[in-house]
């Protein structure tokens, strides 16, 4: 017998590894050059099936976000990529630790172009992942998925991507794979974190960003502990993918407006502005301005590099948020909370507005009102976002979700995912999702999954018949008869309960009350199907 006989697989050793790191779901849509991975698919492992690769991304990017370890996704070759980059996009953009694999076709046949081979492999799924590689041998691919861990766990977290030609899985590995931990924060400088301290104890009226990445690095106390050390006023970013402050409290002072323009505004008569895990600015659309007022100047936080060097003003301190606001509380002088105006208050609800076509503000009403203490949102429906704002405030870690890259599409499969992720991680909370009925369409296969798993999920999805945030850009930049911004001629109840969801169109708010109430109480997913009134997205 030959002494390789008794040798393990590539496939055996990297199910090993995959098993000690904990990576044992696996999201996908089986492809022909990824069933040699599959086959034989342990026990001990679970596959979550999507529909389309589109939505098995967003929802592994759920998944990450929520559980706080990297999602393993199995793509299919160029053509499961290419579906699913888009979603890349925003898991990239929200930092979101992932390791994605794309079966290649046999090594063999290479050279030749063969149907179903991705050419230049690591090229396409760039720029959106920290690392792209395809193992120069097959021994190579379980150190190949060790490293790829490493990678999306270092700051800044975030995807990354391997192809694997299929029939790499059968070859005699070189013996059992090499498992290392690395750290997973990164220091900032101490001497440099003095130096703000000082500038911001000099500082007359202080004014303070906290961003996404504070929530993501588990420092919404320490967040709220420098705020009420500071005694300044807190705002949150435009266009937030998560949320790292709480809405309800007494210093938070709301978001930053979207352009250059209006962030000079906002942030004027203050002379120190402190960017705690957030872009110097996230902006969109174009309103010309200065990017500061005279006279302010700005410090930015965060463990990103590339947030760094691309920040147009101001100083930055790159490390871990929470390490650092950890260490800049004991730094700074404590002083008098400022004064600051609630930013929203909810409208009250005319009688008018609660039948179906109903306001926006009267169907987030009576979400607020009734939504658990500890249900997750998630929101994709940008043309209604003050109003949810106003409804359903953000007042606790973890617990607001959006796309981080601007393209719609994520919050139907995200929502998925996060429910996923809270049934690993034994926590039962009701997601519940906000959607644009354009949003909805794009990732809708992804309710079959919720469906299939049986999650805690409500869409609610408003149905104002077209594309409002477009039709308020096409008034913002002039841009009269564009073409394409009406949806009429969806059912969208029935296809929820095509895709096997519970799901329901209601008349008016008394309906969506109970059926509000029995979608919470639902062994499954439910889809809300909420007729309004097209309104101005309020970017101006």
């Amino acid at each position: 017998m030959s002494p390789m006989s008794d040798a393990k697989t590539v496939h055996e050793v990297t199910y090993d590894l995959l098993r000690k790191l904990g990576l044992t779901t696996v999201f996908g849509n089986p492809g022909s050059t990824e069933q040699t991975f599959l086959k034989n698919f342990p026990q001990d492992f679970t596959y979550v099936l999507g529909l389309q690769e589109a939505s098995v991304l967003a929802m592994a990017d759920g998944f990450a976000q929520t559980t706080g370890k990297p999602a393993l996704v199995n793509l299919h070759t160029a053509a499961g990529t290419g579906n699913a980059i888009g979603s890349l996009v925003a898991a990239y953009k929200s930092n979101t630790p992932m390791i994605v694999t794309a079966g290649q076709q046999t090594r063999e046949m290479l050279l030749m172009d063969p149907y179903l081979a991705n050419r230049d492999e690591t090229m396409m799924p760039q720029p959106w992942v920290k690392w792209a590689y395809q193992p120069a041998r097959a021994e190579d691919v379980p150190a190949a998925f060790m490293q790829a861990y490493t990678v999306a766990m270092q700051p800044p977290m975030g995807p990354v991507f391997l192809s694997i030609p299929l029939d790499d899985w059968d070859k005699p590995a070189l013996g059992p794979a090499v498992v290392r931990t690395a750290s997973h924060h990164s220091e900032p400088d101490r001497a440099r974190l003095r130096d703000f301290a000082d500038r911001i104890n000099r500082a007359k009226n202080p004014l303070l960003v906290i961003g996404p990445e504070v929530d993501r690095s588990g420092a919404w106390d320490a967040g709220v502990a420098f705020a009420e050390k500071l005694g300044a006023p807190v705002l949150g970013t435009a266009l937030p993918d998560r949320i790292s402050f709480p809405e309800n409290h007494k210093l938070w002072a709301g978001q930053l407006p979207m352009s250059i323009a209006g962030v000079n505004q906002a942030v004027y008569g203050h002379d120190l502005v402190i960017v705690v895990g957030a872009q110097v600015f996230r902006y969109y659309p174009y309103i010309a301005g200065e990017i500061l007022p005279e006279g302010t100047e700005l410090l930015q936080l965060t463990a990103d590099p590339h947030l760094s060097a691309v920040a147009p003003v101001g100083d930055s301190v790159l490390g871990d948020v929470k390490v650092a606001l950890d260490e800049l509380i004991d730094m700074i002088d404590g002083h008098d909370q400022a004064s600051v105006t609630p930013p929203l208050s909810p409208i009250p609800v005319e009688e008018a507005e609660t039948t179906a076509p109903m306001t926006a503000n009267a169907v987030y009403q009576v979400l607020g009102t009734y939504k658990p203490d500890n249900a997750v949102v998630v929101m994709e429906s940008t043309s209604t976002m003050l109003d949810q704002k106003r409804w359903l405030p953000t007042t606790q870690s973890a617990s607001f979700f959006a796309t981080g890259s601007g393209g719609i599409g994520w919050g139907v499969p995200g929502a998925v995912g996060i429910a996923l992720g809270d049934r690993e991680r034994g926590v039962k909370r009701t997601v519940v999702a906000t959607i644009g009925d354009g949003s909805f369409e794009y990732s809708i296969q992804a309710i079959w999954t919720a469906a299939q798993h049986k999650l805690p999920i409500v869409f609610v999805v408003l149905r104002n018949g077209e594309y409002s945030v477009l039709k308020s850009f096409a008034e913002l930049e002039q841009t009269p008869n564009v073409p394409g911004l009406e949806l009429p001629g969806l059912d969208i109840a029935s296809l929820g309960k095509g895709f096997g969801c519970r799901a329901v169109t209601v008349n008016d708010t008394v309906e969506l009350e109970r059926e509000f109430a029995a979608a919470v109480a639902a062994d499954g997913p439910t889809v809300i199907v909420a007729p309004t009134r097209p309104q101005d997205a309020g970017l101006s």
